[in-house]
């Protein structure tokens, strides 16, 4: 019985923040829209018990993904959101392995240091954080001025409302979530193992790409996946510093619920959008599972 208690107890937990509301969202995307509060007509009543739901059978359709599907701003949104995630990962990845491989070799006294360093955005607000770099990216913005200053450009860059302060408001936001897999990594890394390397002939950069990079791979997986699964359904960001051409589906969400109402649409996205998510979630648990098994 404690045995059971302990494993219902992240069941429970799904349950009721995963389960019961993907069922209400996938329950409103089968409904139709309607000019009322909230707006959309069920048809499904649960209250008229099986006779409702062989009603529900009978009447089911899927006309909000179908109009999904005949609608090409939908799927180039889904498509966009993957392509900004791919390309933003990579960023991320780029410019957090070095910073985790510098935290595991520095001495053992600096390390706590540094790690606070890195957790110290958190303590901030991120929806504040992201506003910052609207004041940083504008033309009238500090990295301007300070190009200007040391006279790199003769006039202001036009980085605001880009893709490209979408990708640095990604990488700096979610810069934490890859380098502290990668850094756990690489902490427990044998570092025998490299003198070893050298031992027999390769260099400190041969040893570094064939012992440290192959030993890191869970540690970039991990963090891949961490950065990768949020980026897809990012909102603030890419309405905060993107421009119009910034097309993700997190913005289309936002747009259907709340600009066009239209509820059962809206939900039919999201349902899509956890779909896709699946696979990267099932691929990340994998992953995890395997590192459990070979560190037991």
């Amino acid at each position: 019985m404690r045995r059971l208690a302990v494993i219902a107890l992240p069941y429970l937990w799904l349950l009721a923040l995963f389960l019961v509301p993907f069922v209400i969202v996938l329950k409103i995307s089968l409904s139709d829209t309607a000019i009322a509060i909230p707006p959309y007509t069920p048809i499904l009543d649960l209250s008229a018990g099986w006779d409702g739901l062989r009603d529900f059978v009978a009447d089911l359709d899927f006309e909000n993904f179908a109009f999904l599907a005949t609608d090409d701003l939908y799927w180039k949104a889904y498509l966009s959101s993957l392509r900004i995630a791919f390309v933003a990962t990579v960023l991320t990845l780029l410019v957090g392995y070095p910073v985790a491989y510098a935290m595991a070799r520095a001495e053992e006294s600096w390390r706590p240091l540094l790690l606070m360093l890195v957790i110290l955005p958190f303590w901030t607000s991120f929806l504040i954080r992201v506003y910052s770099w609207m004041g940083i990216l504008s033309q009238e913005g500090y990295l301007n001025q300070l190009l200007m200053g040391l006279g790199l450009i003769d006039q202001p860059l036009t980085i605001l409302n880009t893709n490209a302060a979408v990708y640095i408001g990604i990488v700096y936001t979610y810069l934490p979530f890859m380098i502290l897999p990668i850094y756990a990594t690489l902490e427990k890394l044998d570092t025998s193992l490299l003198e070893a390397a050298e031992d027999l002939g390769c260099s400190r950069m041969s040893a570094f790409w064939l012992v440290t990079v192959p030993l890191s791979v869970p540690g970039i997986l991990a963090g891949c996946f961490l950065v990768f699964i949020p980026v897809i359904g990012e909102f603030v960001i890419p309405s905060l510093l993107g421009g119009s051409e910034t097309l993700m589906i997190g913005k289309v969400l936002w747009e259907e619920f709340f600009s066009n109402r239209d509820w059962p649409v809206a939900s039919a996205v999201a349902v899509i959008l956890l779909l896709i998510l699946i696979v990267p979630i099932v691929l990340f648990q994998r992953n995890e599972q395997k590192q459990r098994e070979a560190g037991g």
